[in-house]
């Protein structure tokens, strides 16, 4: 139970890091927003007010479903079965996507594929090292999270 509640620290960490470029970026933060998509620029400099509010909400969903998994796990959210439904799906869709696009774009980066339209180096970098590959670990380490911590569900019931 230990080793589960580490990793869903760990998946805290990782996922308020996600959340936290949503947020600075939403503020009118630029740095790396080219690592992100040609479309995030764009919608910054012709509808800032929009992109505010698409990217605080992106942020408070992410930051979200970063803390509900650690505030479950000790006890400080009702729902205990909800909640680790929830993180379940959520988990599995992050390490899927994170996974499926990371590689996508590292087959763009090595030549084994490519676009007919071609691509920007700058964003398939981003998604190939930085972005898929954080949403992969951060879904990766919630489900190690669950997994190891499925035991006290168990007991909850029994004693409960």
């Amino acid at each position: 139970m230990r080793v589960g509640r580490a990793f869903v620290w760990v998946a805290l960490v990782l996922g308020l890091s996600h959340a936290f470029w949503s947020f600075y970026w939403a503020f009118g933060g630029t740095w790396m927003l080219d690592t992100v998509g040609h479309w995030a620029v764009v919608s910054q400099l012709h509808t800032p007010g929009q992109t505010f509010v698409v990217l605080i909400g992106i942020g408070l969903v992410k930051t979200a479903a970063a803390v509900i998994p650690v505030a479950v796990e000790y006890g400080k959210l009702g729902g205990r079965r909800f909640w680790r439904l929830v993180s379940w799906v959520g988990g599995v869709g992050l390490t899927l996507y994170g996974g499926i696009y990371a590689a996508t774009a590292m087959t763009m980066l090595t030549g084994l594929v490519s676009p007919g339209a071609g691509y920007s180096k700058p964003v398939m970098y981003g998604h190939a090292l930085l972005w898929d590959p954080l949403f992969f670990m951060w879904g990766l380490t919630l489900v190690n999270s669950l997994v190891l911590t499925r035991r006290s569900d168990s007991r909850q019931v029994q004693t409960g």
